[in-house]
């Protein structure tokens, strides 16, 4: 009797001491669709802060966007943080996801908060960036090539085989894109232009930032992405070029949504209050992430992308975020750039 009972003061003893951040709190199942630089730096600063075990897994948004849909009877995940608003939006408008409004919804700037209210608080703003494009100065220069300022530069035909851009259906990146050119030129020109286009892609990648990183090791000549995206190869130190289109361009709002039926919902709703923490998205920087923090008090990298720099278009965000919107188009670029791309 006398040594089980020091057995389990022992143990008693241990558990005292031992720090809370230490001690199980549980699991949460995560989906990042953020450069996988990021998601594992907030993944390691959670479980430290927490104790909470994350289960995560790196994802596009438009992959993130078909997983939670197809485990929509059986969800497999909690939280599903970052990627490109429109797929977040869809999701919320089809039920998949689920109401939450965080006590830190007054810190954030006026587009995450209009993002959640749009959304009947099923999503929300987490990071800011306008697309654009990045290119390979050295292989620019080495092949004669003007710089690409316009939308319409990049169809130069001394840019065939030099371009390359995500597929839509995949990223979405490539989805803004899509979306974005409609909303300049009208659906018709947009996809005669996005034709045109074609014959200059080498490849339509799976993941958004794919292309900027070919770029800046010499691969491609020119990534069509986000410009914060660009800017991280620049920071790098390759020799890689930031543009905003001087037509004008669309932006992401990236999101974090809550799933319908998460298992562990106390722990997805701790790492929703944390990651739109002032503290952790001043941290962004860290691991090389230049988008603009959805959190009024966060510190802004010096070098991402401002919006008062950029020609920015009125993004319609609640109609492109509209499921059959999104269906009508991706089957469109399928039928008609898809098709040739193959």
């Amino acid at each position: 009797m006398r040594s089980g009972f020091v057995a389990v003061a022992a143990v008693a003893a241990a558990v005292q001491f031992t720090p809370a951040a230490a001690l199980a709190q549980g699991s949460l199942n995560l989906i990042c669709s953020a450069d996988v630089v990021i998601c594992e730096l907030l993944e390691n600063r959670f479980e430290k802060e927490t104790g909470i075990d994350v289960n995560m897994v790196r994802m596009s948004s438009g992959e993130a966007y078909a997983k939670v849909r197809a485990e929509a009877r059986n969800p497999k995940t909690d939280v599903w943080w970052a990627g490109t608003g429109d797929p977040h939006l869809q999701a919320a408008s089809e039920g998949l996801t689920l109401e939450y409004k965080s006590p830190r919804l007054p810190e954030l700037q006026t587009w995450a908060v209009k993002q959640a209210e749009s959304a009947d608080y099923r999503t929300v703003g987490v990071y800011a960036g306008a697309l654009g494009w990045g290119y390979n100065a050295d292989i620019l220069a080495k092949k004669g090539l003007k710089e690409p300022q316009c939308w319409a530069d990049l169809l130069d035909p001394g840019f065939k085989g030099e371009i390359q851009v995500a597929n839509p259906n995949s990223s979405g990146t490539a989805y803004t894109a899509l979306a974005t050119l409609v909303q300049i030129m009208g659906e018709e020109k947009a996809f005669d232009y996005l034709k045109k286009l074609n014959a200059n892609v080498s490849q339509y990648t799976k993941s958004g930032s794919a292309p900027v990183k070919a770029a800046a090791r010499g691969e491609t000549t020119v990534g069509i992405v986000f410009m914060h995206d660009a800017v991280a190869q620049a920071v790098e130190g390759f020799p890689v070029k930031v543009v905003a289109p001087c037509e004008g361009t669309g932006y992401e709002i990236g999101s974090m949504s809550i799933v319908k039926g998460a298992r562990n919902l106390d722990n997805a709703k701790k790492w929703y209050d944390w990651v739109l923490s002032p503290e952790v998205q001043s941290q962004m920087k860290e691991a090389k992430s230049f988008q603009l923090p959805s959190n009024k008090n966060a510190e802004v990298p010096p070098e991402a992308p401002k919006f008062e720099d950029v020609r920015l278009i009125d993004y319609d965000f609640k109609t492109y975020g509209d499921p059959e919107k999104r269906k009508a188009l991706l089957q469109r670029w399928d039928r008609e750039i898809g098709t040739l791309a193959n």
